[in-house]
């Protein structure tokens, strides 16, 4: 995201296309953890049903109201719509009966955002937050950084807003400082920061400098790969508190954090996606129409750029590792397969500690239980390549083979489209 930041850039298709390592959690679960750390934010209420909904209403509102917003893990919730035709997902509520009305027509239906793509995601809860009016509003983060290779503190004064939009009209407005792993953030440190990012007063100073400070350990004790606050805000009596969080964690540490990852809610995932990672499979959804399995993710790549040199739209990004069986490649088969866009599949494999003829085995046994109609191009190259192909022509099967890439892309392009 730093990159990102620097150069207000879009991310590189290669970060989207690779094995994702980032858990995400609902709002209201971004809060609770934020408290727990003693990191302040307003008073926060999540609810399942439209009566909880209106009973949370009444626990946060104080008299003043109350602000709904829908749980889904999307950017642009307020700017986006439901698939029942309600606008927005968060909306400022003044009754208990406002709160349950909307709560009734936001879970169970789809929010729709740039983010979510044209079907949206479930919204299963909603959170009912107090009423708090920000003075000025502030963007704060703390983030892995590739350039500096450790954790740096994001900050500007700029915050309620797209982040990279600053970044690109005003670079000076961002400020990053790295954080030493043998220190970490230290108050003095964090004092800096907050000073130069203007708060008014002493005191909220003093304030913003612990939240950085807190936001850290979270960061270093949970594992995480971002925090992601904007905004931070000073209100108008002075108090500083995160109005809105966003939280990534890594994949990799699930065997220490399982208080984090029992939060993981599928519900909010792709299915596919979800069925590939109990399959140890690298599986993420895209929109074309010719389904990919390959093995290591730098030859997926170069696979997708030569389909779509040839005009084809990859279905997906397949990595099947190397250590990738028969019946792991059946799985990915049915994967692919559960796709009604998928037109043709192209199985691009270059065997190093991947066996070729291991894929061969899986193939042919997909393509016989699955009752495959579908056109399949194979091109299979290194360990056990002889094996495999002799596999494949004594199958009898209609496994069309090739030796060249750009050969076989072409072919899987021209047989999607037929």
């Amino acid at each position: 995201m730093l990159a990102s930041l620097r150069k207000a850039g879009s991310f590189a298709r290669a970060v989207s296309a690779g094995q994702r390592r980032f858990l995400s959690i609902h709002e209201y679960q971004s809060v609770n953890l934020l408290n727990s750390y003693g990191v302040p934010t307003p008073i926060s209420i999540a609810a399942k049903s439209p009566k909880e909904a209106a009973e949370a209403f009444n626990q946060v509102s104080g008299g003043n109201g109350a602000v709904i917003k829908a749980q889904v893990l999307a950017g642009g919730r307020g700017k986006g719509r439901f698939s029942n035709g309600l606008r927005g997902g968060v909306h400022v509520v003044k009754t208990a009966g406002d709160a349950e009305k909307l709560a009734s027509q936001m879970i169970g239906s789809s929010l729709i955002t740039k983010q979510t793509g044209a079907d949206g995601r479930i919204c299963n809860s909603v959170m009912l937050a107090e009423l708090r009016k920000p003075s000025h509003e502030y963007y704060v983060a703390v983030l892995n950084d590739r350039t500096s290779e450790g954790v740096v503190l994001v900050a500007s004064n700029q915050g309620g807003m797209n982040i990279e939009e600053v970044a690109a009209k005003d670079p000076n407005a961002i400020i990053t400082t790295p954080i030493p792993l043998a220190t970490g953030l230290t108050k003095e440190t964090a004092l800096s920061v907050a000073k130069k990012l203007g708060f008014s007063s002493e005191r909220a100073t003093e304030e913003a400098a612990d939240i950085f400070i807190n936001l850290y350990k979270i960061f270093k004790d949970k594992d995480a790969t971002q925090i992601e606050i904007n905004p931070l805000a000073e209100t108008v009596d002075g108090a500083v508190l995160c109005m809105d969080a966003k939280f990534g964690f890594d994949d990799n540490a699930e065997f220490r954090q399982k208080d984090i990852f029992d939060l993981r809610d599928i519900s909010q995932e792709e299915p596919s996606e979800v069925e590939a990672q109990k399959a140890n499979l690298n599986f993420i959804k895209l929109d074309g129409n010719i389904g990919c399995l390959v093995n290591g993710a730098g030859l997926a790549m170069a696979t997708m750029d030569v389909l779509s040199l040839h005009g084809g739209q990859p279905a997906n990004f397949l990595d099947v590792g190397g250590g990738a069986t028969p019946e792991t490649v059946k799985k990915a088969f049915e994967i692919l397969l559960a796709d009604p866009k998928v037109k043709s599949i192209f199985i691009n494999i270059f065997g190093g500690i991947m066996r070729c003829d291991y894929i061969a085995e899986g193939v042919i046994k997909a393509t016989k239980e699955l009752s495959l109609t579908i056109p399949l191009v194979v091109r299979l190259k290194g360990t056990k390549e002889a094996e495999a192909k002799e596999m494949i022509r004594q199958s009898g099967l209609k496994i069309i083979p090739f030796d060249a890439l750009d050969d076989a892309a072409e072919r899987a392009v021209q047989l999607a489209l037929d």
